[in-house]
């Protein structure tokens, strides 16, 4: 039918193409989950969890249709044999055997299944799961399914080259990862031994008592000559309340002690190998003590960083511009990356402006914050 129409009639025919378009998509929706391309690999993704793992895989031979396995958490040779049975069915039906490649979020299980995978000669990636892009909607589907889909295509986009489709993290070595336990270890040490002192200064606060120090070395002493407020002795069982808190906060000093006598060890083998290790290049700077230095080399530079950039990116401190048209403001550093590495530059920054005043980098800062008023 051609030339003008009239307006209900020209309704009615639109509506009847949007209905039939309507149809061919929830027809479509319905069918499960195709990728019409050419694999050369067998692509699995891991949503790993505390009692099963689901495998979602693509293979070549299958009709680019996903498929879903589970196995129990921990099972090795199960996974294995899942692997070997999803590697014989694509040789069955295209006469090729494939490379299989992997894909799991860093979490909770940490990199051993990582180190596993690769033994084995399997190519394995671990993905920081907040740089997977998600449906911004405030109530989304999310299910382990869904979860192990999204893996596996953000893994196929990797391999095909797109960029900023995620950010794979770099799993450390058993030794990398190890020599972190000492800073990590007294890091929580230190935020015990603050959780015991306020313990103890509350209670005391609460009967008047504000002039006690639970550090000093004759806390014990200065505990049994301690009055109230109103001039009485402290009462028989805050006595023994703070005596078992002080029992704990020795045994904390004592840790401490032991796990700074394991840093500085450490540090005396980096310093007496031949080549120079960041470490004690670090230690040289005036304004650097051993707790930073080790925290800086056993959380950041222990890997290579191609530039600057990546330097921030990694301990989060890169800018997170917000651009739209009129609007063009900046929301602070990401706060996307290691946080122990992060809150160290950021002392280091402060420490470096009080014991390098004299310092090129000092100079253009104040000179920066003189700038704009601040300082």
């Amino acid at each position: 039918m051609g030339g003008w129409q009239p307006a209900f009639l020209q309704n009615a025919v639109a509506q009847t193409i949007i209905l039939k378009v309507t149809m061919h998509t929830a027809a479509q929706s319905s069918q499960p989950t195709v990728i019409r391309t050419n694999l050369g690999a067998i692509f699995v993704s891991l949503e790993l969890s505390r009692s099963t793992w689901l495998i979602t895989s693509l293979s070549p031979g299958r009709s680019e249709k996903m498929s879903k396995h589970s196995v129990l958490a921990g099972d090795v040779p199960g996974l294995f044999a899942l692997f070997s049975k999803l590697g014989e069915k694509s040789r069955i039906k295209t006469g090729h055997t494939y490379p299989m490649i992997t894909i799991q979020e860093a979490g909770l299980d940490g990199f051993w299944i990582h180190r596993v995978l690769e033994k084995e000669g399997i190519e394995s990636h671990v993905v920081d799961p907040a740089s997977i892009a998600a449906s911004r909607r405030s109530r989304r589907a999310k299910t382990d399914r869904i979860d192990g889909e999204a893996l596996l295509r953000t893994l196929m986009a990797y391999k095909r080259g797109e960029p900023r489709v995620c950010a794979m993290a770099r799993p450390p070595s058993p030794e990398e990862e190890d020599r972190r336990r000492i800073c990590r270890e007294r890091k929580a040490l230190i935020v015990e031994r603050v959780a015991h002192v306020n313990r103890i200064k509350g209670l005391l606060f609460a009967q008047g008592t504000t002039n006690y120090g639970p550090l000093r070395q004759d806390r014990r002493e200065r505990l049994a000559e301690l009055r109230t407020g109103d001039g009485r002795a402290l009462p028989a069982h805050m006595q023994a309340q703070i005596r078992r808190e002080l029992d704990r906060l020795e045994l904390l000093l004592e840790q401490i002690k032991a796990v700074e006598a394991e840093r500085d060890a450490l540090i005396a083998v980096q310093a007496a190998a031949a080549t120079p290790s960041p470490v004690t290049m670090l230690l040289q700077f005036k304004g650097i003590g051993t707790e930073c230095a080790a925290i800086l080399w056993s959380e950041g530079l222990f890997r290579h960083f191609d530039n600057r950039r990546q330097v921030a990116a990694y301990a989060g401190l890169a800018p997170t511009p917000w651009q739209s048209g009129s609007i063009d403001r900046e929301q602070g550093v990401s706060k996307a990356g290691n946080p122990r590495l992060r809150a160290t530059l950021i002392q280091m920054a402060w420490l470096w402006l009080r014991h390098q005043p004299k310092s090129v980098l000092t100079q253009w800062f104040n000179d920066a914050s003189s700038a704009i008023g601040v300082g």
